[in-house]
């Protein structure tokens, strides 16, 4: 099985074969519109903009799990992202992505791409530690995601599966896409 098998919900309802990806690389991304992260909305779209004509898809699924950083509807978030940071890169419908009601896809990717641990060399690495530990104990074991912004990038056949915590800037990604593109 590989990313391109799943079918998934766009942000306004409409089903997405991720096969019509197939052949691009894509970032996929769990996102949220009042996480500390959410600046990352402008270094995601400045990648897309910059990579997209090579072959770039940058994939955005808002979720709610971590503090309720995403508590609105799709339509809010599509207004929310489109008008505070320029999205232009596809948005899909709000998903869990973990736990028992995880979106199929994000079940595969975790298992592709288990976590290899927090940033701890970052403040930020370590803050997405704390919190975890204090608000989401259970979270912290296994390979489910820890936080919003946690990163999956996946080869033009799908092949591999690269993860970046959310400590992982856009920008530090943008050397990885360039030699992957």
């Amino acid at each position: 099985m590989k990313v391109f098998d799943f079918t998934v919900k766009d942000i306004r309802g409409g089903d997405v074969a991720l096969s019509q990806y197939e052949g691009k690389l894509l970032l996929i991304v769990n996102t949220a519109s009042k996480c500390g992260f959410t600046p990352q909305y402008d270094g995601l779209e400045a990648l897309y903009k910059k990579y997209k004509d090579k072959g770039l898809v940058i994939l955005g699924f808002p979720c709610n799990q971590f503090l309720e950083q995403d508590p609105e509807d799709n339509k809010h978030i599509e207004d929310f992202c489109r008008l505070n940071h320029g999205v232009t890169f596809p948005l899909f419908a709000k998903i869990d992505v973990r736990g028992e009601k995880a979106d199929p896809l994000y079940k595969y990717l975790t298992e592709a791409a288990p976590f290899k641990g927090y940033e701890t060399d970052k403040d930020s690495g370590r803050l997405i530690q704390q919190v975890v530990a204090e608000h989401y104990p259970d979270n912290a074991e296994g390979n489910g995601i820890k936080w919003n912004f946690t990163k999956f990038l996946v080869s033009r056949d799908g092949s591999q599966v690269q993860r970046f915590e959310p400590s992982t800037t856009p920008e530090e990604l943008d050397p990885i896409i360039e030699k992957a593109l």
